[in-house]
């Protein structure tokens, strides 16, 4: 199979990954999860060859990571390449952001012990705090990198100028941002700096919480998170089903599903390496593997680049 480095660390994945905030992530899907069916996601994706599996703490809280924890025991863990993260604080009821060096090293040995692991692949810093420096909070995650407790270093959800402070020695293996076909800036803010670097580009929400999968009816109402997207209101949403259907002929070209083509064609993205789209059913995970078998044609890239252009 096909295989991609991450950044500049020595870690290799099959450049489709697992998300797995529906395992476990009760926080984020209230009522909607059953966990042994979370447990056979992941089990799906490793037995299909997949070997990232994307994880946090702030996923249930901890019930993400401990199940994909259970599930990893199961095989062998070398096969494995897991990625985490931290910087969530409880404050009583309110959630706060941490960057500390403190706080990070504590959340590292709290991962591994509901991981059941010791090491992990990939531990990203979650979200900046308003008053660390971003190369103190790395310089942290490298001395544990250097006692062999991690393995890479990430962050996610970094402005470019937090990303290159928090790269100011050269220690960023893999940024993760919001990115997709209908959310762009990236790659006029992100992508030069990141290839420059040799840093990864994860995106996260590829699939735009379905819309890019050419799975929703104009008449489609929703009550979750994606009631607060603008993607998914009015005019916009009813334009933004419109290009998604100029991709179908597209996918009837390649025998393959939407969401197959708009993953195939972030892989075609500068330093975006490898995808994490998430799954509830391991259906999903079996699907969502085709896209890193898909070979776009130039004209086709450029067509679907054309379609979605801000």
């Amino acid at each position: 199979m096909t295989t991609v480095t991450l950044g500049k660390s020595d870690i290799v994945v099959y450049p489709i990954g697992l998300g797995t905030n529906a395992v476990g992530g009760h926080n984020l899907y209230p009522n909607m999860l059953d966990e042994e069916q979370g447990k056979n996601v992941v089990r799906t994706a490793l037995n299909q060859g997949i070997n990232m599996l994307d994880t946090a703490y702030i996923y249930g809280p901890e019930r993400s990571e401990e199940l994909t924890g259970e599930v990893m025991k199961e095989y062998n863990r070398e096969d494995i390449v897991l990625a985490t993260k931290g910087a969530h604080k409880f404050v009583g009821n309110e959630v706060v952001m941490d960057n500390s060096p403190t706080f990070l090293k504590q959340s590292v040995e709290d991962s591994l012990r509901r991981l059941q692991t010791d090491y992990i692949d990939l531990y990203y810093i979650h979200f900046p705090d308003q008053d660390t420096p971003k190369d103190e909070a790395v310089g942290a995650l490298k001395e544990l990198k250097d006692e062999g407790k991690i393995r890479s270093i990430g962050v996610s959800n970094f402005t470019l100028e937090q990303l290159k402070e928090a790269n100011k020695d050269g220690y960023v293996d893999v940024v993760q941002g919001e990115y997709n076909l209908l959310k762009r800036e990236a790659e006029d803010s992100f992508f030069p700096y990141t290839e420059k670097e040799n840093i990864t580009f994860i995106p996260y929400f590829p699939l735009e919480s379905g819309l890019l999968a050419g799975k929703y009816a104009k008449d489609q109402t929703f009550t979750d998170l994606r009631a607060e997207n603008p993607n998914f209101q009015g005019d916009t949403f009813h334009e933004n089903l419109k290009k998604v259907a100029k991709l179908k002929p597209i996918a009837e070209k390649y025998n393959e599903e939407i969401a197959h083509i708009v993953l195939a064609w972030y892989l075609t993205r500068p330093s975006v390496d490898v995808l994490i789209p998430g799954a509830k059913r391991p259906e999903q995970v079996v699907s969502n593997k085709r896209a890193a078998t898909i070979a776009l044609a130039a004209e086709d890239v450029q067509l679907i680049s054309d379609i979605f252009t801000p």
